[in-house]
């Protein structure tokens, strides 16, 4: 097995690592983050919707229970309420933590 060393190219390894030759950050658009996956505003958004969807569900299959409709079994309904109960604490969760953390970094001294 024959090795060969290359040269070492400093600004190949520091471009690879996110830096200009000086070492200061390359600066990148803000566009590269939105599109590179969801930010954490999006997937919020998204998770309350989920969760207002899945209420709003379980809203209309109590009403048709009450109506004494067919088509809607009592189980389907009791499932979809606590589907709605178990999004709703994790959000509640989730908005905790996030006031929790503010309060801290609020209250860090610089």
């Amino acid at each position: 097995m024959k090795l060969e060393l290359k040269p070492f190219d400093f600004a190949q390894a520091v471009a690879r690592a996110g830096l200009k030759t000086d070492g200061t950050p390359l600066s990148r658009p803000a566009a590269t983050a939105a599109t590179a996956g969801t930010t954490f505003q999006n997937a919020m958004a998204q998770a309350l919707g989920s969760v207002s969807n899945q209420q709003n569900q379980a809203e209309v299959l109590q009403r048709e229970v009450q109506l004494d409709n067919p088509a809607v079994s009592l189980e389907q309904t009791m499932v979809a309420m606590q589907k709605a109960q178990i999004g709703f604490q994790s959000v509640l969760a989730v908005r905790n933590r996030l006031v929790s953390a503010y309060s801290e970094i609020m209250n860090m001294q610089i």
